[in-house]
């Protein structure tokens, strides 16, 4: 049953985000996956299966996880400038995937 709630968020998330983009304040379509609606289901996991101790440990991760997310936007945002979309979007998201592979690697090696 959890799972079909957390599938059930996901699909109203997607559909808000189509009906924001077609609507005139369709930047707020880039807010949307924003709000922590998965972090909200993270974080529950976390603080109550584990220790406050680790829920600490997940919110400060989630704080540093943020630095991957503005590589891939700002690459997004130079890469649509000079290719089509969909080589911004593969570039934007491989560039997504290297920081947050290094940012891992860190974290393991501070705090692993």
């Amino acid at each position: 049953m959890g799972l079909l709630i957390k599938a059930l968020i996901g699909a109203f998330v997607v559909v808000l985000i189509a009906v924001l983009s077609k609507s005139r304040h369709y930047y707020i379509a880039g807010l949307v996956p924003l709000f922590p609606t998965f972090a909200l289901i993270a974080h529950y996991i976390v603080g109550a299966e584990r220790s406050i101790e680790a829920l600490r440990t997940t919110i400060i991760f989630s704080l540093w996880a943020t630095i991957p997310y503005m590589v891939y936007l700002i690459s997004l945002y130079v890469m649509i400038n000079y290719v089509k979309l969909f080589t911004a979007l593969a570039t934007a998201v491989i560039c997504w995937v290297v920081a947050a592979w290094l940012l891992i690697l860190l974290w393991n090696k501070f705090h692993g």
